[in-house]
Formats: structure tokens, sequence, C-alpha cells
């Protein structure tokens, strides 16, 4: 049977997404529609493995210097496979493309993982070959999420109660809304740069421009009082996770809007295994930001990780004697 890695190109858009559909760990970020609406950022590098001419995996990545990326662009990525492979098929993939990648010049292949509460089918097969191939750790997050198949009962803890006594005494009302102008304008984007000297991942346009290609997966709830917003989020909505992908709330005000907010949304996608609030690490994993921990474990997360790897093309050999 014959192998044979190729770089992605616009020809190939419907294929990616139709195996983006049926594969065992993908996500609607890695769609091509969601994919490329950064493009210019970044050069392309994704990657489509073939074996006999059937679609085996897909990396989505881009190029930087001699090392290729799963993606800088995406908050996760890796080789993305089919439900039907196992770890001897994925051993071959890898294999066949850290050669295509020392073929053609590259020296190292770095992989963001995907965490475990977006793979569809129980796997980890990645980690055992990342240790085969000697493969560098360079950074763990602590990533937060609630597991409602185990969650306990009134699992908030006394301060959020409290702060939703308040949000009811300040009658506060939550809805599903499209009301992204004012969060970006006036709660995110000057939140986020009086608190991290940062700005959100995504603008205005953009975060607009993908909610009306994902109109399903991308959503807006806020929390009013009277017709004023006090507390927003953005949910990236996936088969069994609900992920806050951008959250604030107007901190001159000690209202509970932004526990009402966390709290309603909880109770709205209860029916999802997973609830993600991301990960609460700072300076590239080596520090925990211990107010966001906090926050995030008073609603009654947990920690996983997300674990980040640094892999030398040249390894590829240690992979064609791994079996006894």
């Amino acid at each position: 049977m014959n192998y044979n890695v190729i770089r992605y190109s616009q020809e190939y858009k419907q294929q990616w997404d139709d195996f983006v559909r049926t594969a065992k760990n993908a996500t609607f970020l890695f769609f091509r529609d969601f994919m490329d609406y950064h493009s210019e950022r970044f050069e392309d590098y994704s990657l489509m493995v073939f074996k006999d001419s059937k679609l085996q995996a897909l990396l989505p990545a881009n190029k930087n210097g001699q090392t290729i990326y799963s993606h800088q662009g995406l908050s996760y990525g890796g080789f993305l496979i089919s439900k039907k492979s196992n770890l001897n098929n994925l051993i071959s993939i890898y294999t066949e493309t850290m050669q295509f990648l020392k073929s053609q010049n590259f020296k190292g292949l770095s992989i963001k993982s995907i965490p475990i509460i977006y793979h569809n089918n129980i796997n980890q097969e990645e980690a055992l070959i990342h240790n085969l191939l000697e493969a560098t750790i360079t950074r763990v997050d602590s990533y937060l999420v609630i597991d409602n198949s185990s969650v306990k009962k009134n699992q908030i803890n006394r301060n959020r109660k409290r702060a939703l006594k308040k949000a009811r005494d300040f009658q506060l009302s939550f809805k599903k809304s499209e009301d992204l102008e004012a969060f970006w304008g006036n709660l995110l984007t000057p939140n986020l740069q009086k608190r991290f000297k940062t700005t959100p991942t995504h603008n205005l346009d953009e975060i607009r421009l993908l909610k009306n290609r994902f109109p399903e997966q991308i959503q807006f709830y806020g929390v009013y009082e009277n017709q004023s917003l006090r507390a927003g989020a953005v949910m990236f909505i996936f088969d069994k996770v609900v992920h806050f992908q951008y959250s604030s709330g107007d901190e001159n005000r000690d209202n509970g809007a932004l526990d009402l907010l966390f709290y309603s949304i909880i109770e709205l996608f209860k029916e999802k295994k997973y609830i993600s609030f991301g990960n609460s690490s700072e300076k590239n994993g080596a520090k925990i930001n211990q107010g966001l921990l906090y926050w995030k474990e008073s609603f009654g997360a947990e920690s996983i990780v997300q674990t980040f790897y640094d892999i030398n093309v040249n390894n590829f050999d240690k992979l064609k004697n791994c079996f006894s």
C-alpha cells in the first residue's frame, strides 16, 4: 500500500471539508471557511495524506521558517484522522508526513494538541507516537472543563450564589443576542486592554464573518439591565462540547452580571457532555492565572491539560522499528 502526502490547495476544499465532518478528532474550526478567514496572516502549509488514493488524514498547518505549525491561527491542532484509523495507521501517517517534510527541507513539526474533550472517539494515540519520536514537550496548559456526566449537584460555590442573588436584585435578564458591536466595543476590548494589555484574537468584522458562516456553531449571549448590555459571551458550540470563546462583563458594577451569564449558559447547555472554559495559563504555560482558575473552578470546572510538542522531523526512523 502506497502513501502519498500532498499540500492542500483550493481544488481540494470539498474533499477536505468532507473528511473533517467524519474525522474522529475534528471540530468546525478545521473547515476551510473557518481556517481561511485570516489566510493573509499565515502561510498555509496544510497537508493531506492518502493511501492508495484514499484520504487518510489531514494536517491543518502553516509554515514559519523551517518549522511547520499545526496551526498558529487555531486554538488546537494536529493530525485529523478517520474513525477507522488505528495506532498502526497513525504511525504510518506520521512516518510518511515527516519524510515528506524532510524532503521539503523542514527541520521541525510543532503540534498544539487537541484537548481530549473534542475527540469523538476516545484516543490518545498521538501521545504514544510523540513519546516514540522523542518529542519535546514545550508547554502544558491548564484547561478548565465541567464534565456534565459527573457533575455534582450545587457545584457553584458560595460567592457565586451570593452574586446570583445580586443579579436577581438588579433584575438582570439573560438572552441570546446579536449585540456583538456593543460587546466588542464596550466590554471585551476595553477589559482585555485594561487587565491583560491585549486585544481579542478576532476583531469585530472577523467574528461577524465567522458567525455568518457558522450561525449554529457560533452564538452570542448577553445579560442586560433594561436595554443595556452588562455581560456577554461568544460561545463555540460543538457536538458534545460548548466552549466559552470570549466572555466579559461590566467591571465597574458589582451586580452579578457575569455570574448570571455563566450560570445561565451552563444551565442552558447542561445536556452537552462538556462545558469548556478554556485555559488559565500564562507566559507559555509557565504560570497559572490564579484569579481565572478560581473563577472557573467556582462554577465546578476541573483541570485537564493541553500539551504542546516540538518534533524533529529527522526522527521518523524511530517509528520504523517501534513494534517488537
